[in-house]
């Protein structure tokens, strides 16, 4: 393996990796190898893997009363109307 030593990154920009590394839950170096493996070519970019963060402060926030209203009406929903399959 090489060692490639990088001059030049300013506060912005490595605050901005820092940042990046840490919500794609891995280390600054491992982050950048990945993306400069992925502009070079050299690895094909994943699809369809984005995880979202939008709906974490909900995630725990359901009571138990929440969760059997909430299993009721999926199951009335699930359920099937034999009159319509005739």
């Amino acid at each position: 393996m090489k060692t490639i030593t990088l001059r030049g990154i300013d506060d912005e920009l490595s605050s901005a990796l820092k940042q990046a590394a840490r919500q794609a839950d891995t280390s600054m170096n491992q982050f950048v190898l990945d993306h400069l493996r992925r502009d070079m070519g050299l690895q094909k970019e994943r699809r369809f893997t984005a995880t979202y963060h939008d709906l974490d402060h909900l995630f725990g926030s359901w009571s138990e009363g929440d969760y059997d209203l909430l299993e009721k009406r999926l199951k009335e929903q699930r359920a099937i109307d034999a009159e319509l399959w005739e």
